[in-house]
């Protein structure tokens, strides 16, 4: 059993588990249920956008702790008042050192959260919006193209946008009317080797009203610059960010590199 199947046996374990301790009406009776929710793509495609999604991340089931005690209000804080599009909040516990508390934190920033998690089920997109999300994350590789459709739809439904996330040719068949963002991730999930020419060898194959995004391996400005005359609109870095030993002056100091390139 590989690194992602193994997650997504447990997330399935994991969501039955939750469905017996919340129903989907008592998730609806959240009060962050209601907010208005923030649009990913409008935030991409802004002008003067650095289109970069700054996660938030303690942990990878391949490394370990990266910053254990990490404190989601101060890194999250810094990413937004420096420019990040979105913010993206790891909430899987068991692998990732996550929790919805982080998300919920995270929310209180003026820019749309993507809840990153593995997700396998529609309770879990409801769950997402009772937590204060305005994205979610829809990856092929754990999919079927039929899933896909109906989760980006429901996604849709209830107001959330998706992300469809790629890993390999084959995958194309996922992408739907519904799937409006698409994410190139440059990380194997079976291996989780990265090959940051990935991206860039599918982005001539999805179709030109798709938002693009780059996801994963990404720490160089060079790299953000050659995605973007791809046509990448969003760039998902994570881990780079998080590993430095000040965190809110790393992200600070990229942004200001990217803008000064460019």
């Amino acid at each position: 059993m590989n690194i992602l199947d193994t997650i997504v046996a447990h997330k399935k374990i994991e969501v039955t588990d939750r469905k017996a301790q919340a129903s989907v009406k008592q998730l609806e009776a959240k009060p962050a249920f209601a907010l208005p929710v923030r649009s990913l793509s409008d935030s991409l495609l802004k002008p003067d956008s650095t289109g970069i999604i700054a996660e938030f991340k303690r942990k990878s089931p391949s490394k370990g702790f990266i910053k254990q005690d990490a404190n989601v209000t101060q890194i999250t804080s810094a990413y937004t008042r420096c420019g990040a599009a979105c913010l993206s909040v790891l909430t899987d516990e068991n692998f990732f050192g996550g929790s919805d508390a982080d998300l919920i934190e995270a929310r209180t920033n003026d820019i749309p959260v993507l809840r990153k998690d593995f997700i396998v089920d529609e309770y879990q997109i409801s769950e997402a919006k009772s937590i204060g999300a305005d994205v979610v994350l829809l990856i092929a590789a754990c999919l079927t193209p039929a899933e896909v459709k109906h989760l980006a739809e429901f996604a849709t439904s209830l107001g959330l946008q998706a992300i469809l996330e790629l890993h390999a040719e084959e995958e194309l068949e996922h992408i739907c009317d519904a799937t409006k963002i698409v994410g190139i991730n440059n990380r194997d999930l079976k291996t989780f080797n990265v090959d940051i020419e990935r991206s860039l060898r599918m982005a001539e194959q999805l179709p030109a009203d798709k938002i693009k995004i780059a996801e994963s391996g990404i720490d160089k400005i060079e790299d953000i610059l050659l995605f973007k005359q791809n046509g990448f609109k969003g760039f998902l870095i994570g881990e780079y960010f998080m590993k430095q030993p000040d965190t809110p002056a790393a992200f600070q100091s990229f942004v200001e590199q990217l803008k000064a390139a460019e």
